[in-house]
């Protein structure tokens, strides 16, 4: 292979494990049997395992950042579940991995894996305020949208300990979660109402915030 193929081999194969395990349980023997190398061959590619880390690192952070990537058509709620559900296809995929990226794993500390988290999050990020036509959010809307994505990510974390609840209910109440955050919000702020207006004005009957706003109806009935 050329030098750039066998990496590129290497980041694949460190990948796939730590798919499977955390990288703190994976050895560069484990990545050198793997792909079929020698154990020093895989540090004339990489340095170290953090190097190496960090490479597949890019790579799945590349990978997670496309997942938020949704064409603007329809209403805004289908958007976010067909979002939330390449999301957690990713999670599911990747649990361990994503476990170790988001709690720290043998990079933890280095500003490159760092930068990579905070990539992830700011395309998300501008994905929704994108969705949203807003180009200069105002101060309680960059909390709403900052305050799911950590929300997000912590429910993430705690469903891949144990997986006890179902998926798709998680997938559905995350969007659910966003357009409650965004009421409260606009409880207190004539801006923000006017932006859920706007977003739930095309809410079909059978979308994920027609669905919420039905529920909280009975609930306080």
């Amino acid at each position: 292979m050329g030098v750039e193929e066998r990496r590129q081999q290497l980041i694949g194969v460190a990948l796939d494990l730590f798919s499977r395990r955390s990288p703190n349980e994976v050895s560069i023997d484990e990545i050198a049997a793997a792909a079929g190398i020698s154990r020093p061959l895989v540090y004339h590619y990489f340095p170290g395992k953090l190097s190496l880390y960090e490479a597949a690192l890019k790579r799945a952070a590349e990978d997670l950042a496309s997942r938020f990537v949704e064409p603007h058509e329809g209403p805004l709620g289908g958007r976010l579940l067909r979002v939330m559900r390449r999301f957690f296809d990713f999670v599911d995929e990747h649990g361990p991995g994503f476990s170790a990226l988001m709690r720290g794993g043998p990079a933890v500390g280095s500003s490159a894996t760092n930068a990579l988290i905070d990539s992830v999050r700011q395309i998300a990020y501008d994905q929704i305020l994108s969705h949203l036509l807003v180009e200069d959010p105002p101060a309680r809307l960059d909390m709403v949208i900052r305050s799911w994505i950590s929300l997000v990510e912590s429910t993430a974390l705690i469903w891949l300990d144990g997986r006890r609840i179902p998926r798709a209910e998680l997938e559905l109440k995350l969007v659910h979660d966003f357009a409650a955050l965004a009421a409260v919000s606009a409880a207190f702020d004539e801006e923000m109402t006017e932006l859920l207006r706007h977003i739930l004005k095309d809410e079909p009957q059978d979308g994920p915030f027609t669905d919420l706003a039905a529920k909280l109806i009975v609930l306080a009935s």
